[in-house]
């Protein structure tokens, strides 16, 4: 079985974000004796990817995310050679199953393999599988178990890009657990016995997820997400597509954007996470949420924290996984500063080194 990357790695690890727009890189260390914090940031880095690289969220050119990956650990100045990499939540069949409690691994295995069928719409051996124990299940004497498979030409792809930069793909995960890891980082005490939708705004979708105890329970993505911003500034005060973007990062705009382009955008966005979450609530029942976090590349837009807050009616975050650790001497505090909330992927992939 190829591991999606729910094991445990200690060497030197370097958390790779491929998104539709560029890559992040993170690589955690655990902080010296005696700090009071447990990690320390090494490295960091991100580098954009040129068109034609990445398409509809999957890898279209190896060669060009390869070449991409390469620049951004040279820029981070980082001596790793493995990656923990992810694929999207829509690229990977997800699902917990329970078991017997008490059987080894390789009897988890063997019983997974023979009830595939059941949790897997494709051939055993055209997928990549993979399965954690997640703890005791309702049932008494029964565990659960996190199962995860992948077609093999979304791993391929992610294998390629890596070995053109010169790495080695030591863990293939999902992003919305690997997101949990850093969500809960970012959380601390105040994600303890909390419900938590956590909001990963992309730049070409939006995944709400709902997390519990530091589990998820459910994921929906939504085509809404930064390119519909991009695209009304682009229309509106005729720009190219890359000023577009840098003029909304740097927020490089008339006076009139804010009420006239910003603020509408905030709100329909916050309409997209509420419509989403109502239909959590529909169908399981579930009691609302306790709390958001905004995460991802639009989560730290001006407004916006404040805007989802007053549309749901829920205490918002904006996620900051970096607010309690140290930083080595290699990483610039500006790009933390600057773009934590989007770094928030690659720190949940850096944090497979460490459990």
């Amino acid at each position: 079985m190829f591991s999606l990357g729910f094991g445990r790695k200690k060497a030197p690890l370097l958390g790779l974000d491929i998104g539709s727009t560029a890559v992040k890189l993170i690589e955690l260390s655990q902080a010296r004796a005696g700090s009071a914090h447990t990690y320390q940031v090494e490295s960091c880095a991100l580098e954009p990817l040129p068109p034609g690289a990445i398409a509809e969220r999957k890898i279209a050119d190896p060669q060009l995310v390869g070449e991409a990956i390469r620049k951004a650990v040279a820029r981070s100045g980082s001596r790793a050679k493995a990656a923990a990499v992810a694929v999207p939540g829509s690229a990977a069949i997800t699902k917990i199953i329970t078991l017997p409690e008490g059987l080894s691994d390789e009897e988890m295995e063997n019983q997974i393999k023979m009830d595939a069928d059941q949790y897997i719409p494709y051939p055993l051996d055209e997928v990549d599988l993979d399965f954690t124990l997640l703890g005791p299940a309702v049932t008494a004497g029964e565990v659960d178990i996190l199962l995860a498979a992948a077609r093999h030409e979304i791993a391929i792809n992610l294998i390629i890009a890596l070995e053109v930069a010169g790495l080695k793909a030591s863990i293939i995960d999902v992003e919305p657990y690997a997101l949990e890891n850093a969500c809960i980082l970012a959380l601390g005490v105040q994600g303890e016995d909390q419900t938590t939708a956590i909001a990963d705004i992309g730049a070409n979708a939006m995944r709400v997820q709902v997390m519990r105890q530091g589990r998820t329970l459910f994921t929906r993505e939504q085509g809404f997400a930064a390119a519909q911003l991009f695209e009304e500034v682009e229309h509106r005060y005729d720009l190219t597509p890359e000023e577009a973007r840098r003029r909304v990062i740097e927020e490089d705009l008339p006076e009139t954007y804010a009420a006239e382009v910003r603020d509408p955008f905030a709100a329909a966005l916050a309409q997209q996470i509420g419509r989403v979450l109502q239909f959590f609530y529909s169908a399981t029942s579930s009691k609302p949420a306790d709390q958001v976090l905004l995460a991802g590349g639009m989560a730290a837009l001006p407004g916006l924290e404040q805007v989802v807050a007053d549309s749901l009616g829920i205490t918002t975050f904006v996620a900051n996984p970096f607010l309690h650790m140290t930083l080595g001497p290699k990483v610039g505090v500006q790009l933390l500063q600057r773009q934590g909330p989007a770094l928030a992927l690659a720190v949940g992939l850096a944090l497979r080194r460490f459990g």
